[in-house]
């Protein structure tokens, strides 16, 4: 019996070799990748190249089913994993198994200043994708905070590219553990909504280098993207999804981008420059590129029979699209033909609680007179939670990022589930917002309804306010549109729906009011010295009530800062002040060039709301003297900085520590000070740590369009070590030699 074993072992052996054998090289994952795409790509007719190359559904694109090649699924993200839709319609196909958790926006990931947080994001968001057999997740976008009017930053990660480059890193590769590829987007200049479908962005190539590109290149060379999408408007007169200049030359030869270059939905417009320009990947086009929602029209992609016709005309050739074809082979060896990727897991309570631990530690505390927050239990009988933001979905709506979730805690919902029957919560709306969305078709509004009258929902809140110990006011932005919401920018800076006034009666009828601001944007705030505390909540996926219940009640201590700069006045952002915004329809300049956000306002001076990098605690920090390895600096050289922080408070926190470099003299105009490094240090009552920082030669460059090239010029730098943009606690100077 036992030699039979042996020989029927062996011969399952040798019939599994032979079987191994006869694997075509393309499919054997021991071969190596380029191998492999070598094998398939001969194997393709021209036929079957080309129709990898475009859609085959609203979120798919062909396999090639006689060589055992899958079809390619792809989600928009970068918030959620979004609910499935019918096969040639954005209708939802109602299935019971797609309610996917909803994370933090990324702007409030980006408050977090901490990159395990983005690990633990990409980790989370990837395995949910992984599971839902996502191949691409589109997402994240990385697209830098120029106007606060811009719909669409509530998904980007702020004003700074040194910030959003270390930010989107970590994302990436926890994504793509998963064996889903990151789709960065959108690549690049898309600051705006208005005309963003055609606008043309002038710009000096000093300011696309230092400004707009850092974040997609630390996405490509160290993240190593498998996948960027092309952007909608255009930049030198070629739309973003086919551009010489960005796929081409930047993205594909200087920065050696060896994934797939997917375009925007409805973002292409001519087979030629489809062809030539570096797009490898024709998404939804509207479906024959001039009409909207004609049905079933794939094969009328400008990347599907024209571009078949022309190869078969001589009119291009057919290497282009081996060239695509070979990128998009290589990303699905490593998604959807990878059989050694994880399973993944989707809807779980882990990604739930991985989303409120990120909004925890994104969660700004930007204002706090006289110590009102955290609320203090123990001496509070009556909370007046007055505002419709402490209600209102927010994962719903806001274009492609609009999610179907399992679940979302409102904050009123969150204080009742932290605070129980202790305290008596009192609650009034104080105001109302539109409910319809014509974009979305889940928007459910009852018949006959109209938005109640303002002037009575205002006496109910006031009302409401006057005998509460104290008052919490959720207000900011939303996602409708005109809000916070995708393909629209807003119409102003000023809070909407009467919110500016509401606070300011509220203010009037008790002092102990905080402002719990909801948003992805900054917003003006005429009635900030009348308020002693404001916080900058975010949009905070499915866990929001909960994590900021948390923070209020001082089960957490903030310790978010601001990606951005909050303006005192719309005029002045320089994108307002002097850059043209929107532009005239047909061309928008960046006459601020590489002066954005707090580089702008420490040239001129000017007093914000709330600096970049803002952001308060419940303990206090103290910065002890910085110092040096060295007094000067070798091109061949690193430096290290370092400053030790103590918590000087009563209660643990962490301090976000910023290291700003600033050039004393050059031959070009550079800003003040610029962000080159960061650390998030927590620490108990009493604790010091020294930080430390490392300085090379990259920190200290700037771009030098008369040699195309980065360079940096020998003489005096200037250390800056702050809490914020402004709030700087150390200095030193050294010098490059």
């Amino acid at each position: 019996m036992k030699k039979l074993f042996q020989l029927f072992a062996c011969m399952c052996l040798t019939m599994s070799v032979t079987a191994q054998n006869n694997i075509p090289t393309y499919l054997d994952e021991t071969k190596p990748i380029e191998q492999r795409v070598e094998d398939a790509l001969q194997r393709m007719t021209l036929e079957e190249k080309i129709k990898m190359c475009h859609a085959q559904s609203k979120f798919s694109s062909y396999g090639v089913p006689r060589l055992g090649i899958p079809e390619l699924w792809m989600s928009d993200g970068p918030h959620g994993i979004r609910e499935e839709v019918l096969w040639d319609e954005w209708k939802g196909a109602a299935w019971s198994s797609d309610s996917c958790i909803a994370f933090p926006a990324l702007t409030c990931l980006a408050a977090t200043w901490d990159p395990e947080m983005s690990a633990l994001y990409g980790k989370s968001i990837g395995e949910e994708a992984r599971f839902r057999k996502k191949d691409v997740l589109l997402g994240p976008g990385v697209n830098i905070y120029r106007t606060p009017l811009n719909g669409r930053n509530f998904e980007y990660m702020g004003e700074d590219p040194y910030l959003a480059s270390k930010m989107v890193v970590p994302y990436i590769k926890g994504v793509q553990q998963n064996g889903v590829a990151a789709c960065v987007k959108h690549f690049a200049l898309n600051n705006q909504e208005m005309y963003r479908g055609h606008i043309n962005v002038e710009i000096s190539d000093r300011a696309l280098y230092e400004i707009y590109l850092p974040a997609f290149k630390a996405a490509v060379q160290e993240g190593e993207a498998w996948s960027i999408m092309g952007a909608y408007n255009q930049y030198k007169g070629q739309h973003c999804c086919h551009n010489q200049y960005l796929l081409n030359d930047i993205l594909k030869r200087d920065w050696n981008f060896d994934g797939t270059v997917i375009s925007d939905w409805g973002g292409v417009h001519d087979t030629y420059q489809s062809a030539y320009y570096g797009l490898d990947l024709e998404m939804g086009t509207w479906t024959d590129g001039l009409s909207w929602g004609k049905t079933n029209a794939y094969n009328n992609y400008y990347m599907a029979m024209p571009l078949l016709e022309k190869i078969k005309k001589n009119e291009i050739e057919e290497d282009v699209v081996n060239d695509k074809v070979r990128r998009i082979l290589r990303m699905m060896f490593r998604t959807n033909m990878n059989t050694q990727k994880p399973w993944g897991s989707f809807g779980t309570k882990e990604h739930a609680l991985a989303g409120r631990t990120i909004a925890e530690n994104g969660i700004v505390l930007l204002k706090n007179e006289n110590g009102l927050l955290p609320v203090d239990l123990s001496k509070t009988k009556k909370i007046a939670v007055i505002g419709e933001n402490a209600i209102k979905v927010m994962t719903l709506g806001g274009g492609s990022s609009s999610l179907k979730v399992k679940y979302e805690v409102s904050p009123l919902e969150g204080l009742k589930n932290r605070i129980g029957d202790t305290v008596e919560l009192v609650y009034a709306s104080g105001y109302a917002s539109p409910l319809t969305d014509k974009r979305d078709p889940r928007y459910i509004i009852p018949e006959g309804y109209q938005i109640p009258d303002a002037e009575k929902l205002t006496e109910e809140a006031l009302k409401v306010a006057q005998n509460a110990d104290i008052v919490l006011f959720f207000g900011g932005l939303n996602k409708n549109e005109h809000q916070d919401s995708e393909g629209a920018d807003r119409l102003g800076y000023n809070l909407p729906y009467g919110q500016d006034k509401l606070i300011t009666a509220l203010s009037k009828i008790n002092k102990n009011i905080a402002v719990i601001l909801i948003s992805g944007n900054a917003v003006a705030m005429p009635w900030l010295n009348e308020v002693p505390s404001i916080l900058e909540a975010w949009f905070s996926g499915t866990e929001s009530g909960n994590a900021i219940a948390s923070v209020l009640v001082g089960d957490v201590n903030p310790s978010g800062k601001l990606p951005m700069t909050f303006a005192s006045r719309l005029e002045d952002y320089p994108s307002h002040a002097v850059g043209e915004y929107p532009g005239d329809s047909v061309n928008v300049k960046y006459n601020e060039g590489i002066f954005v956000g707090y580089r702008w306002m420490d040239k001129h001076k000017i007093r914000t709301l709330f600096p970049f990098g803002h952001g308060l605690s419940y303990t206090t920090f103290q910065y002890g003297k910085v110092t040096l390895s060295a007094s000067e600096m070798k091109e061949t050289e690193t430096l290290t900085v370092a400053v030790p922080i103590k918590n000087s408070g009563k209660v643990k926190g962490k301090e976000i520590v910023q290291l700003y470099i600033g050039d004393e003299k050059s031959s070009l105009e550079r800003p003040v000070k610029e962000l080159k490094g960061f650390r998030k240090v927590e620490l108990a009552p009493g604790e010091e740590k020294v930080v430390e920082f490392t300085i090379t030669l990259d920190d200290l460059k700037f771009y030098d369009e008369t040699v195309h090239d980065w360079r940096a010029e020998p003489g005096k730098f200037n250390i800056l070590i702050g809490s914020s943009s402004t709030d700087i606690r150390a200095k030193t100077k050294f010098i490059l030699q």
